[in-house]
């Protein structure tokens, strides 16, 4: 049997017969000619489908709960591979599963072994939604604490003309705006009086006797201490023998040193 082959890059290959005229006349004990024409067709593989980073914790994540069993990281790393997970990738993302808790791990000689059980994850959600029930639960408390604060606040505040708030008889009632502008307007005035009786305190009799007692006591002081730094000077003047200028210099006082009354 003839067959005619057109090649190709190939996959798939159909096989179509084909029936050829004859030129000559059929010979009896022949068969007649039918050529089998294979014609291959390329089918493209289609390109695989790069997973995410969290497409590639899930398939980690569940070898470990698949299996239930604990893996060294080699042991990790050659089924994730198996799995589709881009070799390179591997450690760090069962490191980042470690980081979160979602798998445990533990260094035993010079190994580490990685595990991780269904049950974990669940327990984990559980407390994180106990712990989101708690921060709702505070928060709500704020919200009413904080609710109460404004209402507090706003009491005695609110823009209504109520003339209840003491007015002559016959004036129109002052809205809280005119109240606060009017608030304003005294504070300034009072900073100006108090200025000026500060002022004026500079010839108050009072505060004058005052100035006198206080330069009376400090005079007396100053009188106290000069007899003390003149016989300091005397006694190392005659008792010890030293220049009197050089016994100034040492005080610390000149020449023009003396009491308070006779300035």
């Amino acid at each position: 049997k003839n067959c005619l082959t057109i090649s190709s890059l190939s996959t798939i290959a159909l096989s179509i017969p084909l029936s050829l005229p004859s030129t000559q006349s059929p010979q009896p004990n022949l068969p007649p000619f039918t050529p089998n024409i294979i014609i291959t067709t390329t089918i493209m593989s289609t390109k695989t489908k790069r997973m995410s980073a969290e497409e590639k914790r899930k398939v980690i994540t569940g070898l470990y709960h698949t299996s239930k069993d604990v893996y060294t990281e080699k042991e990790i790393v050659s089924l994730a591979t198996k799995a589709g997970v881009n070799a390179n990738s591997i450690i760090d993302i069962n490191q980042s599963l470690c980081d979160d808790n979602l798998v445990d791990t533990e260094k035993i000689g010079g190994s580490k072994y990685f595990w991780s059980f269904p049950a974990k994850a669940d327990r984990m959600r559980q407390l994180e939604h106990e712990e989101t029930v708690r921060k709702i639960e505070v928060l709500g408390k704020g919200i009413v604490e904080a609710e109460v604060k404004l209402a507090d606040a706003k009491r005695g505040r609110e823009e209504e003309e109520d003339g209840g708030n003491g007015e002559e008889e016959g004036e129109k009632p002052m809205t809280r705006a005119a109240k606060m502008a009017r608030r304003s307007e005294l504070a300034k005035s009072v900073a100006e009086k108090t200025a000026e009786l500060d002022k004026l305190k500079e010839n108050d009799p009072q505060a004058i006797a005052d100035l006198e007692k206080e330069l009376k006591l400090v005079t007396e002081a100053a009188t106290r201490w000069t007899d003390n730094v003149f016989a300091c000077q005397e006694y190392m003047v005659k008792k010890r023998g030293m220049v009197k200028k050089e016994v100034n210099k040492m005080i610390g006082i000149t020449d023009a040193f003396d009491y308070p009354d006779s300035k």
